[in-house]
């Protein structure tokens, strides 16, 4: 769930301090925002780049393998809202079906 979202808020924003993201990630603690981000660097989704200054500065940005990533699923979101519809139909369908039994 949460890569998804992240994965969003980069390919749109582009490079993003931590402070940054959280603030575009809604609902997602700072705790799960770090894991999510370890998890997305260790797949070669991000790149995590620490700046020697003081404070410290932490940017992450989308590799070109989270690129195509996300691009992979916006033809599945794409899909979904030109079908939203027709799947609502479908379970309205099934739900007077299962209720009539």
């Amino acid at each position: 769930k949460w890569t998804m979202l992240i994965l969003e808020v980069l390919a749109e924003q582009g490079k993003l301090r931590f402070t940054q993201l959280a603030k575009h990630v809604a609902g997602i603690s700072q705790k799960m925002l770090t894991q999510t981000l370890r998890d997305m660097e260790r797949e070669g989704l991000v790149i995590r780049t620490v700046y020697p200054v003081v404070p410290p500065k932490v940017e992450y940005q989308l590799t070109d393998l989270g690129l195509s990533l996300g691009a992979a699923f916006c033809g599945v979101w794409m899909w979904a809202e030109e079908n939203l519809a027709t799947i609502k139909r479908a379970r309205a369908t099934f739900d007077q079906r299962k209720n009539g039994e």
